[in-house]
């Protein structure tokens, strides 16, 4: 089979496309030919140096993909060979074939292509595990989301619009602007022309937004929790500019404030099967009544990898890159 590998890491153009021999799922494992790989944020700090998988995962990249059962290991009862799945991986996705735990799969929401389905599982688990289960979003509530037009943060925008929150969100242009209220975002504030504290106050009459989800990091702190109402919560999904913060704590207490965060692919496969569970539960009868589907920006074939990874640093992107593996794929249903 064909799979990218990044070597000790580097800039994009490290990657390459090699053959490799196919794995062989284990106990609790299935094969999954992969036809359609999602692009994340994670896959270009791995390649780059900055992200190293940790402990017994798999050293390649790729986290999320949408394919057909090819194999089942031991122990596996709920899935079968010819199953149109999308699933979290360990890593390896970016390849013909990848390995995943069978608790991590889910199937392709009915309706949706598996180039739908490959968007889904590292973006929805990770929004899903920060906004719901972490920050405890009930209807009523607002959010404010960093970074909306990111795959993450549309993501975050329609999951918070759907389940009864007023949503908030910073972009960089009016074109990313557009694409977030699009999604159900009530205003969309470019951080280049407006200090997102001060829009928020106002749109709130001082009260402030009860979640934050950020991305950015260290210049944001102080707004950040300058921009929480009482007893809120802001969450922390990245540091893209920074992770030491200096500043005055005192209100985080008298404000009764939470800050907390997390990451997706350090947690254990039983805890990463608990979200998947809710997830089905919750997202996926949403998503086969046609609302809160990906947002797919560009779509590249699987050697082209590298134009995908510096496509994502550019930032230029509305929504989720892609890779399709299999020819065809984009448009399987």
């Amino acid at each position: 089979m064909k799979r990218i590998v990044h070597g000790a890491g580097g800039n994009a153009d490290v990657m390459q496309l090699v053959d490799d021999e196919r794995p062989i799922p284990g106990p609790g494992e299935v094969l999954i030919e992969v036809h359609v790989a999602g692009v994340n944020r994670p896959d270009v700090l791995q390649r780059s140096g900055n992200y190293p998988p940790p402990k017994g995962a798999s050293p390649y990249l790729g986290l999320e993909v949408a394919g057909v059962i090819a194999a089942t290991g031991d122990g596996v009862d709920a899935w079968r060979v010819g199953d149109r799945v999308c699933a979290l991986t360990p890593g390896g996705g970016y390849a013909d074939y990848c390995v995943a735990d069978a608790r991590h799969c889910l199937p392709v929401p009915q309706g949706l292509s598996l180039l739908q389905g490959a968007a889904l599982p590292e973006t929805y688990l990770t929004v899903w595990a920060n906004l719901f289960d972490r920050a405890r979003l009930a209807s009523g509530q607002s959010v404010l989301v960093h970074g909306g037009s990111s795959g993450i943060g549309l993501t975050a925008i329609q999951l918070a619009r759907e389940f009864g929150a007023t949503v908030y969100t910073t972009v960089g242009n009016a074109e990313k602007a557009q694409a977030c209220v699009a999604a159900g975002a009530r205003r969309a504030i470019n951080y280049r022309e407006e200090d997102f504290a001060v829009v928020v106050a106002e749109e709130t009459a001082g009260q402030g937004v009860d979640i934050i989800i950020d991305m950015v990091g260290a210049p944001y702190i102080v707004r950040n929790i300058a921009s929480l109402a009482l007893e809120g919560c802001l969450v922390q999904l990245a540091f893209l500019e920074g992770s030491r913060f200096d500043f005055d704590a005192t209100p985080v207490m008298l404000r009764r404030l939470t800050l907390t965060g997390s990451t997706l692919r350090a947690r254990t496969a039983e805890q990463k099967a608990a979200i998947v569970s809710r997830l089905r539960e919750k997202v996926w009868p949403v998503l086969e009544q046609g609302r809160c589907l990906p947002v797919i920006h560009a779509v590249f074939p699987l050697a082209r990898a590298v134009e995908a990874h510096q496509l994502m640093e550019s930032s230029r992107h509305i929504g989720k890159i892609m890779l399709v593996v299999k020819e065809g794929a984009d448009a399987a249903r």
